[in-house]
């Protein structure tokens, strides 16, 4: 298992047939006044796509990213690609970060630096910690997987791996949010002996709280809790239902259309963060 050093570089070919693709678009209609009601809201996505298409920069961003120690390891004959930051610190303790989604490895580009050098934000070196931030298989720059059995228990196994064998830490920490906190937990399920600690944030409702089998003679409270996850389910869960049952299906205009990825992802970036609707 072999690690080999990791540059983002979009070919431009790439970033030109994106501003085609944008130019192109075919906006929809809308319901007048719906604003966000029924999703991504027309107007505020032309003023995206607008500076997308005219004023944002990659090249810029790129340089950024790749201001961060980057590498590929094929595990099991997945490519992952995860960014390794050393601590600067007399003892650095390993941490592995799991992002979730709609979200990807730069869910953590704020804090890579404070945990690897805090003597720089203020704080005391010997707090260093050596940042491992993988893209999860399907994200980012990793494969994508060709082949059924692409669970999170499969991911919560390579990325044990990743920390073991590739990297060769015996112990280290792990935090994680959305699907990430999953992977999380599954990797201290299977893993205990290797983990310092765990912190999760974000991390959703477990399928049996959702989906209970049976709830005989719940409390009050209770009732209130489970009523609230289905309301939950049934105003904001219909892309899990597409995503986890027909992926496939859901893939042809996300792939090929990227107004229709931007409006996909966006909804839920407003939705789901403390923006207060200002996105």
């Amino acid at each position: 298992m072999s690690i080999q050093p990791f540059t983002i570089n979009i070919p431009q070919a790439t970033l030109e047939d994106l501003r085609e693709r944008l130019a192109r678009t075919r906006w929809p209609d809308e319901v007048e006044g719906a604003g966000w009601d029924y999703g991504t809201n027309v107007g505020y996505l032309k003023e995206l796509v607008d500076y997308w298409q005219h004023t944002f920069d990659w090249r810029a961003q790129e340089a950024k990213l790749n201001q961060y120690a980057q590498f590929r390891a094929d595990i099991d004959g997945v490519g992952i690609h995860f960014i390794h930051e050393r601590g600067k610190g007399p003892d650095p303790t390993p941490l592995l970060l799991l992002h979730g989604w709609p979200d990807s490895f730069y869910r953590y580009h704020k804090v890579i630096p404070r945990l690897s050098d805090p003597a720089s934000y203020g704080g005391n070196p010997a707090d260093s910690f050596d940042v491992i931030v993988p893209s999860l298989p399907g994200f980012g720059f990793s494969d994508r997987p060709s082949a059924r059995g692409a669970t999170s228990i499969r991911t919560a196994e390579l990325l044990a791996r990743l920390m073991t064998e590739v990297l060769g830490y015996q112990k280290y920490a792990v935090a994680g949010g959305d699907i990430g906190s999953r992977v999380t937990r599954l990797l201290a399920l299977a893993h205990p002996e290797s983990l310092v600690g765990m912190h999760l944030t974000d991390i959703g409702f477990p399928g049996e709280i959702a989906f209970p089998p049976d709830v005989s003679n719940p409390s009050a409270t209770e009732q209130q809790f489970l009523g609230s996850v289905a309301g939950w389910f049934f105003q904001e869960g219909g892309y899990i239902m597409i995503q986890s049952t027909r992926p496939q299906t859901i893939s042809y205009p996300l792939n090929d259309s990227p107004v229709g990825l931007a409006g996909w992802l966006v909804e839920k970036f407003r939705a789901w963060s403390d923006c207060g609707g200002d996105v």
